[in-house]
């Protein structure tokens, strides 16, 4: 298997829902934020992606610059997924940004026990969504600064 040692600036954004996913691309795009982006639009699909199995095989270990995880995923949730990245040398530094529509205060605290990055729940207004999604990006692909694999 090949393993890709470098961190890319491809942005994963795992969302079952069509539309807070075209409006999630769309608040990337308007911000100019010309990074490659994959949807996963499931837990299982995600897992794939980043571990380079499934339809994915051969790939080997994809290592963006952040995964963007909704927590109600079907086959497999959002906390299940975080859980895996966490629990994998390979993948443990990956940030991971929960991007949620649950502001439950247990889907938070568990977030965090899992080892999140951030959690930024969906703001309902499309202005504001497209505001915070821009935010997001801009931090995670131009600010935040991560580490080589090498450490």
């Amino acid at each position: 298997m090949i393993e890709n040692k470098m961190p890319s600036d491809t942005i994963i954004l795992v969302e079952d829902n069509p539309g807070d996913e075209a409006l999630t691309l769309r608040a990337l795009k308007k911000t100019n934020i010309a990074n490659d982006i994959v949807v996963a639009r499931d837990g299982v699909e995600a897992l794939d992606y980043l571990f380079g199995t499934g339809q994915y095989e051969g790939s080997g270990i994809q290592k963006p610059a952040v995964v963007m995880l909704d927590i109600k995923l079907p086959k497999i949730n959002g906390l299940e997924v975080l859980e895996r990245l966490r629990s994998d040398e390979r993948t443990s530094r990956i940030p991971v940004v929960i991007l949620s529509s649950s502001d439950e205060e247990c889907d938070i605290v568990k977030s965090y026990d899992l080892g999140v990055n951030s959690y930024v729940c969906k703001p309902i207004e499309f202005s504001e969504f497209s505001r915070v999604v821009a935010e997001m990006g801009r931090y995670w692909l131009l600010q935040n600064k991560r580490p080589s694999e090498r450490n």
